[in-house]
């Protein structure tokens, strides 16, 4: 994938002629695909950015953690987290804790080509190569913690996880829109629904993330870019796509939380589809367990 990414004017034609033969019936030796054995798309990347550009969570995520509300800027937040190992999406997650607050983040993300700094918003969009669908694990009871340090995340922020398939933007048709992805976030928690908010009601598109980071640095081809946990403004009739959204929703309406996060064992599982019914991403379906000693190698 990441040779693809990096010779991708140069391959790309070729690779959409061997999709089409492949959907066509005409490739020989082909395999049923399992996603039961697929990695992440891109096990390990250059980069993990990861924006917050929704503005319901950042209001209900003040009241998980009691923040003061703060003056609403015109610039988005954005984080830099960890990428050399991403979970593929049948992969077992381990935890050091279950008391470190668990929780599970749905959301969408962009990978790019090549990307300069100093880039514009129309070279930005150009720049999309893939979408994929992100469980962002963050462990919420270190998060204050390392917050309050002024020195960002670290320990809150274990591996994401990422769905089977990364589709170029023409697979959503016009759902793909204004650099957005206009379709619901399916989440279940145990096999029970959880939320499907839409992925449009980002404050800031794809677009507009890619030009904020690229204010200063260029972006190699493959890095990752995420939109932040997928959230409505009416989250009380779509859910949530993470624990701590539905726990602000009950501070907000009684006072305080009542949903616990995560314990060792408890499955989440993660799709979006288009509205003829047809899966885009495949499906995360994952279990938590207690982190112990190394069961096999990093991704080469």
């Amino acid at each position: 994938m990441q040779d693809a990414l990096d010779l991708w004017d140069s391959v790309s034609t070729a690779l959409e002629e061997q999709y089409s033969a492949l959907n066509a019936g005409r490739l020989r030796n082909d395999v049923a695909f399992d996603p039961g054995l697929a990695m992440a798309p891109l096990p390990r990347a250059w980069q993990w950015l990861d924006g917050s550009a929704f503005a319901s969570h950042g209001e209900l995520m003040r009241q998980v953690f009691g923040v003061k509300e703060q003056q609403k800027s015109s610039r988005p937040l954005m984080y830099k987290g960890l990428s050399h190992r991403f979970l593929g999406p049948r992969e077992d997650v381990p935890l050091p804790s279950e008391e470190d607050g668990i929780d599970f983040e749905g959301e969408f993300g962009v990978i790019v080509g090549d990307v300069f700094m100093g880039t514009t918003k129309a070279a930005a969009a150009n720049s999309i190569r893939l979408i994929v669908l992100i469980n962002d694990w963050s462990l919420r009871h270190i998060g204050p913690i390392e917050m309050a340090t002024g020195f960002g995340w670290l320990q809150c922020k274990p591996a994401c996880s990422v769905a089977p398939l990364a589709v170029t933007p023409d697979e959503l048709g016009s759902n793909w829109r204004d650099c957005r992805v206009d379709l619901p976030l399916n989440v279940c928690w145990n096999g029970r629904e959880f939320g499907r908010a839409s992925g449009y009601e980002m404050a800031f598109g794809f677009d507009e993330l890619i030009v904020h980071a690229t204010y200063s640095r260029d972006l190699p081809a493959g890095t990752v870019l995420g939109s932040g946990t997928v959230s409505n403004s009416n989250f009380r009739e779509v859910g949530s796509s993470c624990i701590a959204e539905r726990r602000g929703i009950e501070i907000i309406d009684h006072g305080k939380p009542s949903t616990p996060f995560m314990a060792l064992g408890d499955t989440v599982q993660m799709s979006a589809a288009l509205p003829n019914g047809s899966d885009v991403f495949g499906r995360i379906d994952q279990a938590v367990i207690r982190a112990g000693r190394p069961t096999q190698a990093l991704p080469s």
